[in-house]
Order: C-alpha cells, then structure tokens, then sequence
C-alpha cells in the first residue's frame, strides 16, 4: 500500500506561481511512475503532467507545457508540481498519483493505469 500527500494548494492570483508536493510512503518510491493529475469545476480529470522513475523524460498537458514543471527528489520520496504564471483556467484540485506498472520509462496519461491517488489539493487562481 502507498501512502499519497499532497500539500502546497492555495488561493492565489492569476500570474502568481505555486509549487505543489506530494510525499509518498509505503512502497519504494524510486519504482514508481508519478504525474499530477486535475480535475476543474464541471470536468474530468485530466493528466496535467508525468515522470518518469528517473525523472526524465517528462510530459505536460499543452495548456502547461512552459509554464508547469514535474521533478521529483527520490531520496525524500516527493514529486513536486512547480506552476508559473497561473490562470483562472488552472483552478482545479490537483491531485498526485503513482503507477507501479510497466518498464523504467512507461507513464501514463490514462488515470485507470494509476495505481494510487492522493486526497487532492485544491488550487484557486482569481483573476
């Protein structure tokens, strides 16, 4: 079992940056594939960005891409979500997850592949 927390959400203005994290326990982090996921008002969830064990390669959702950052530190087990220049558009909760399947470079953008999820940390950018 994997333990998932997300922490770092808050209200914030459009143009302001942010930085998510999300410690893991339970299983070895190093084997893990990571990605934020989000899910806005009215929406489905959606992968916003992956990594992979290693951290590179990564990938971004288009509407992030340039202004998020996916990294992780495996020796303190936390993936972290570093967002810049934020949009009303990016208010949504944010959520970590760990996928435990496929080779040292699989990740995946189909939340069903995700083995566990955290509780979700809710990000509000007003305009």
């Amino acid at each position: 079992q994997v333990q998932l927390v997300e922490s770092g959400g808050g209200l914030v203005q459009a143009g302001d940056s942010l930085k998510l994290s999300c410690v893991a326990s339970g299983r070895t982090f190093s084997r893990a594939a990571m990605a934020w996921f989000r899910q806005r008002p009215g929406k489905k969830r959606e992968a916003v960005a992956t990594i992979t064990r290693s951290g590179s390669p990564t990938y971004y959702e288009d509407s992030v891409s340039g202004r998020f950052i996916i990294t992780r530190d495996n020796g303190i087990n936390t993936v972290y979500l570093q967002m810049f220049n934020l949009r009303p558009e990016d208010t949504a909760v944010y959520y970590c997850a760990a996928l435990y399947k496929g080779d040292y470079y699989h990740t995946s953008i189909v939340e069903e592949e995700y083995d566990y999820w955290g509780q979700g940390t809710q990000v509000t950018v007003s305009s």
